[in-house]
């Protein structure tokens, strides 16, 4: 990974916005602190994960505030030598104390589901769902905090498990299909939505003429003209070994005016 990629990730992340603007959602509350401003990466972050990434991104954040105070970060909790779960992050700002979980996702609104808001929200490969990532925090991340071992490491520092608020600290790229790119969510915050998605074969009806795929930890980056383009016909023989292997995928488009943009290709729909 080289130092400019790192810095249009970063960036990339930066302007995500939250999931939700309201205080809460499903009884879980956001981290709120007045804006701050973007920053340079001063280093290269040699990670391969996705969400570790994301942690990296979120402590260089929390560097911004003066007022904030990192207490730990990425607590393993184990008991018997098995992990039972971990800690994401434990901050002090002000004089208040928070346990912080961090979560940055790509969801696919699919509208056939017929149920609430919420649960329209999948993964590209639906395996993964909004709904049930509200449920696993409530359940399990934000819960664990009150388990034994988590006692035992708050006292081993002077602190108890009740001082501490809990909030998530999540933020998600939102696709929907093409014909609901205006639309405007009740719960969800529109301003996540970031393109759409499409099935293979209705890729050739595009007007765009030039594709990029981008790695996984690319994801996070906008569309931009410094890529290696592939031509049509190229890009639907890769696709298709996607499709083939039911893995959906982010790509970016560019159409003959210039205009880029971001598109889920699934294998599902």
């Amino acid at each position: 990974m080289d130092q400019n990629n790192t810095q249009l990730r970063y960036q990339g992340f930066f302007s995500t916005p939250k999931l939700w603007n309201t205080n809460s959602l499903n009884g879980l509350t956001q981290l709120d602190f007045p804006e701050i401003q973007q920053s340079r990466i001063e280093k290269t972050i040699n990670e391969i994960r996705l969400g570790k990434l994301i942690e990296h991104f979120v402590f260089n954040e929390f560097e911004q505030i003066p007022a904030l105070t990192i207490l730990a970060s990425n607590i393993q909790l184990i008991n018997n030598k098995i992990t039972i779960g971990e800690i994401d992050c434990l901050i002090k700002y002000l004089s208040r104390y928070i346990h912080v979980e961090i979560i940055y996702k790509f969801y696919l609104y699919d509208p056939k589901i017929k149920s609430s808001e919420i649960d329209k929200w999948i993964g590209p490969n639906r395996n993964d769902t909004l709904a049930k990532k509200i449920d696993k925090l409530k359940t399990k991340q934000l819960p664990i905090l009150k388990h034994q071992k988590a006692k035992e490491f708050l006292n081993k520092h002077g602190l108890g498990s009740n001082v501490f608020d809990q909030k998530v600290y999540f933020k998600a790229q939102l696709f929907v299909p093409f014909n609901m790119l205006n639309k405007k969510m009740d719960l969800i915050n529109s301003q996540c939505i970031k393109g759409y998605y499409l099935k293979f074969n209705e890729i050739k009806k595009l007007n765009a003429n030039l594709f990029y795929i981008p790695s996984k930890l690319d994801w996070l980056i906008e569309p931009n003209n410094n890529v290696n383009w592939e031509e049509k016909p190229v890009f639907l023989v890769k696709i298709s070994k996607y499709m083939k292997a039911e893995k959906s995928t982010l790509c970016w488009s560019k159409d003959n005016k210039g205009n880029l943009c971001k598109i889920f290709v699934v294998f599902w729909f």
